[in-house]
């Protein structure tokens, strides 16, 4: 989606397999996770971006902050790798970076309803059929391990009416 708005987009990846995939999405660069040194994280690091979308926490959430441009904005939409935030301050005094929290959970009916109305017009992802499977809920169990091993890519539906 930000890719077709016109912005230049690094996707941020733990699985090498998956680049191509992030660049047909309109990726125009791809970083590996493991390329990070994550136990060196500095307060304050180059700065490298202007907006990020998080969905891990934990250290790279506090990574991103650090390398934030100034006046950049992070939206956390996630905790799969740690809901805590070791860092310091630094990046949103000197910096003026922003982290915003999105809790889509408790929006409002028409925030949700205009949300909706947009990824089915301009902000419509693209792929969307190649981005997810669809399986019938007595094959859920089969997946769990694949889960738990980062074996998934995408998105897995579960079909209830089956």
């Amino acid at each position: 989606m930000l890719a077709k708005r016109g912005y230049h987009v690094v996707a941020l990846t733990g699985k090498e397999n998956e680049s191509d995939w992030l660049k047909k999405l309109g990726a125009k660069e791809v970083m590996l996770r493991q390329s990070l040194d994550l136990k060196k994280i500095k307060p304050l690091d180059k700065a490298t971006w202007a907006g990020a979308v998080d969905n891990l926490g934990g250290e790279v959430l506090a990574w991103m902050a650090s390398t934030m441009k100034d006046n950049g904005v992070i939206a956390a939409v996630g905790l799969a790798a740690s809901a805590n935030l070791n860092t310091t301050v630094m990046p949103f005094i000197l910096r003026g970076a922003s982290l915003l929290g999105i809790n889509s959970g408790e929006s409002s009916k028409d925030i949700r309803d205009m949300v909706w109305r947009r990824l089915a017009t301009d902000l419509k992802p693209p792929l969307l059929k190649e981005m997810c499977r669809t399986i019938p809920l007595a094959q859920l169990p089969g997946v769990f391990d694949d889960f738990i091993n980062a074996k998934i890519s995408r998105r897995v539906v579960v079909d209830l009416a089956e």
